[in-house]
């Protein structure tokens, strides 16, 4: 029996199957908010005055839409609600792992990947995300939009991985996103600029300990809160 044709009618099914999958993505257009499989941040008011590293963030659909949790049973889809996008990463799709079956998991999780819930397309493990979130409570301590993000990218198990978290998820964006333009990072950065020259002109130097104490505080929390009460914090 000739195996020649079958096993080339098999490999042109997987090409398709490929170029189904990872369609072209429209070029990064700011101007009209449209960033095609980007992580995407900007900053939260009044959070962001006192702790710049901290925004509020989403991530964009195939076609560049921005979705987000944005507050308690609400999912903002298009509309990144706080304030345009100020820093993006788009990421490569090849890096996640989009099972058709349980054999057909490219990463290394498995029955965990699909007990969690695993995805084959990308736009569908945001809405699996979307739907996981509709119907939760939003609180800037425990269950935010990094817990969203974190979430879709676990359905997602983006660069082999099934851990991400609030922590882990901050730091990608901090470290590896891009600025939109200059305009943006002015527009992050001058209202904690302004906090901060303020405080030590009304209060002085201990102002400046203060802020600096709060911030820790904060990070210590979210770093407690995600690798010592799992159960507490949501992703």
């Amino acid at each position: 029996m000739d195996l020649e044709p079958a096993y080339k009618m098999e490999s042109i099914r997987a090409v398709q199957d490929i170029q189904h999958e990872f369609w072209p993505l429209d070029e990064i257009n700011p101007e009209n908010t449209k960033f095609p499989c980007c992580l995407v941040w900007t900053p939260l008011p009044v959070v962001s005055w006192l702790a710049p590293f901290i925004g509020h963030v989403g991530i964009c659909t195939e076609d560049g839409s921005a979705v987000a949790f944005s507050g308690s049973n609400f999912i903002n889809v298009d509309d990144f609600a706080l304030g345009s996008v100020a820093k993006y990463l788009q990421l490569d799709r090849k890096q996640c792992c989009f099972p058709r079956n349980l054999a057909a998991h490219t990463c290394k999780h498995g029955y965990k990947h699909s007990e969690f819930g695993s995805a084959t397309t990308w736009d569908d493990a945001i809405q699996s995300s979307v739907r996981h979130f509709e119907h939760k409570s939003y609180n800037l301590f425990t269950c935010n939009s990094y817990s969203f993000l974190a979430n879709c990218l676990n359905r997602l198990c983006f660069g082999g991985s099934m851990d991400w978290n609030m922590i882990n998820v901050g730091v990608l964006l901090l470290f590896k996103g891009h600025w939109v333009d200059n305009i943006s990072i002015l527009r992050s950065f001058s209202p904690f600029i302004l906090v901060v020259c303020f405080g030590i002109f009304m209060v002085g130097w201990p102002f400046l300990v203060a802020l600096l104490s709060f911030s820790l505080i904060l990070l210590a929390w979210f770093v407690f809160g995600t690798y010592c009460l799992k159960n507490l914090l949501d992703s």
